[in-house]
């Protein structure tokens, strides 16, 4: 029997270096592409990709090997190369013994990643003007992304945030699973 696989795109959004911030993700498992977004007033960018990350995991069903696909080097590098494993070694201190940045959202992404039998980070060129093989996943994490801050920070007229899709859009086909 195959291994339940699934994948997302994610990407956060904020305005200046802290403002209205919105969470933009593309999930595809159990033959659909789902997409998910929200927002929030006082937040930060990297509050906004991590917290991507965390939704597109605990959307998910438990169980899978997951893929998750982002733009955000900090994020991409943290779950890597492990950085989390020192920081908590050092009761979530950094090198410069300083308390590490959103403590509450790396805490809740390990947590996520707990569900699954694994998570693979990939990172995916961001606002690319040419194509490639995530192109139109990260593309559409970041309009969700950027219309959710727009919405968060009172703006009319943003894109809807859509629901489940009948039939998955075209993203990477088998590139997407690499």
């Amino acid at each position: 029997m195959a291994e339940p696989e699934a994948y997302a795109y994610t990407d956060g959004a904020s305005t200046g270096s802290r403002g209205s911030g919105g969470y933009g993700a593309v999930i595809c498992w159990k033959g659909k592409t789902e997409e998910v977004s929200g927002g929030e007033q006082d937040t930060t960018n990297l509050r906004m990709e991590i917290t991507a990350a965390c939704v597109a995991l605990e959307t998910i069903d438990e169980g899978h090997f997951v893929t998750i696909y982002s733009d955000a080097s900090y994020l991409i590098n943290c779950m890597r190369r492990g950085w989390y494993k020192k920081w908590r070694e050092n009761g979530w201190l950094n090198h410069r013994k300083e308390a590490v940045a959103n403590k509450d959202l790396w805490e809740r992404l390990l947590e996520a990643t707990q569900r699954h039998q694994e998570v693979r980070w990939r990172k995916v060129k961001g606002h690319s003007k040419t194509g490639g093989a995530h192109k139109a996943g990260n593309d559409r994490a970041d309009e969700l992304a950027v219309a959710a801050k727009k919405e968060a920070a009172g703006e009319r007229g943003v894109l809807s945030r859509p629901g489940e899709r009948d039939a998955p859009i075209k993203l990477a086909g088998e590139a997407a699973r690499q």
